[in-house]
């Protein structure tokens, strides 16, 4: 049996409503009321495909179809459903409805797995509202301590357990997760880009994913008066600011090999107009197919900020964020290009330029990932969008892939 398209078209469209800013794109942080919102819609779909639903220490939500094989590992499938700052209805939601579909093909099929099925919707993907990002999964797997956790704070000061709080959650459940009792976990993602829309492909089967690093530089001056401060005993630590992101273009170009760096984010105190900046904070977000260039990239950032010093500016660097690029299991990416082959669904190889839970869950498990169609490549922004039946046919393909992790073996 096929996906169901007018299913699967409801679930968009019922999670795009839960937006801080209609008309304008999606903006779902991390315990807002709408991700709240969003939350309870997923919950309720999950139960009414008959999962058992819990949700751990960071507010991640699983729905378990259990397996006739007692304490076997599961087979999870889903995404994240966070968005950045006005975005689109696709990113992330698009893998949990997957898994959402998924779980109601098994109910309607009366599929009874050997290996239990779980659905995930994780928190903090994008990282817009504590910065960083993959926080659900970087949980999952044990790289956020409770600790490290407690001292996470968004631009408010707001720390993750309070947050979690006051939409209800528990922040003293468990958060990582004990590798064993995964078997396999399956992401379904727009693609992001234009590549599949050129080539008229329906699935990217994904061979690599990006590595990445972000670093928050704050930069400090002294504040003074914009009328009689003279130019020359000035400490700006916007102007310091602004000519270091300016280089770090050319840095990128420079390293080649495809290596890109962006400053998505600034903040600038006191901000005043009348009054010189005495801080400013920006984010430097750094990716390369290869270690290597990372590693030489932030580097070189760091000799750019430190040649800005003088008495009057002072800089820090900390790095909030670490992936190294990851190629994913040969055996799933086998498995998905099977299940595509049988139903005469067209893809190709490919490799992932931005970063995603997959990349690291598969430090602790088995991990398949597959790109459907991006309309003219955008994304991040109101206008991405994916026509319902490329997400069909994506779903399709992972839901034949998870029957057969599911299946005795």
């Amino acid at each position: 049996m096929k996906s169901n398209q007018e299913r699967i078209e409801k679930h968009i469209q019922t999670l795009s409503q839960y937006t801080a800013t209609p008309k304008e794109g999606t903006t779902r942080l991390t315990y807002s009321e709408e991700d709240l919102q969003a939350r309870n819609y997923i919950k309720s779909q999950m139960k009414a495909y008959g999962l058992e639903i819990r949700e751990d220490g960071l507010g991640n939500i699983f729905g378990k179809l259990e397996g006739e094989k007692k304490g076997a590992p599961s087979v999870i499938v889903g995404s994240h459903f966070d968005s950045v700052p006005h975005g689109g209805d696709y990113d992330g939601p698009a893998g949990v409805i997957a898994g959402l579909e998924i779980a109601a093909l098994f109910q309607e099929n009366k599929v009874k797995p050997a290996y239990p099925l779980e659905i995930i919707a994780m928190i903090e993907e994008e990282g817009s509202r504590f910065g960083g990002g993959l926080m659900g999964s970087r949980g999952i797997a044990g790289y956020l301590q409770k600790k490290d956790i407690e001292q996470l704070k968004d631009k408010d000061g707001i720390s993750v357990p309070e947050a979690m709080k006051q939409i209800g959650l528990d922040p003293s459940l468990e958060v990582k997760r004990n590798p064993e009792t995964i078997k396999a976990f399956l992401e379904m993602h727009i693609e992001q880009g234009p590549i599949l829309e050129e080539e008229q492909l329906s699935v990217g089967v994904v061979e690599s994913i990006v590595g990445l690093t972000q670093l928050e530089v704050t930069i400090s001056g002294k504040a003074g008066h914009a009328g009689t401060t003279p130019m020359d005993r000035r400490s700006d630590a916007l102007v310091a600011a602004a000519n270091i992101i300016g280089k770090l273009p050319q840095i990128a170009i420079e390293e080649g090999e495809g290596t890109v760096t962006t400053v998505g984010r600034h903040q600038v105190f006191p901000d005043g107009a009348n009054v010189i900046p005495d801080k400013v904070v920006f984010s430097v977000d750094i990716r390369s197919s290869k270690e290597t260039h990372i590693k030489s990239v932030v580097q070189k950032v760091k000799d750019v900020i430190r040649a800005y010093e003088s008495d009057g500016v002072q800089a820090t660097v900390e790095q909030s964020l670490y992936m190294q690029p990851k190629e994913l299991d040969q055996d799933i990416r086998s498995l998905l290009k099977t299940s595509a082959d049988q139903l005469g669904t067209s893809y190709t190889n490919m490799h992932s330029g931005a970063g995603h839970d997959a990349m690291v869950l598969s430090d602790i498990t088995d991990v398949g990932l597959i790109f459907v169609p991006s309309k003219d490549g955008l994304s991040h922004c109101p206008e991405e969008w994916t026509a319902i039946h490329e997400l069909a046919a994506g779903i399709d393909v992972l839901y034949e892939t998870a029957l057969k992790l599911t299946e005795e073996s």
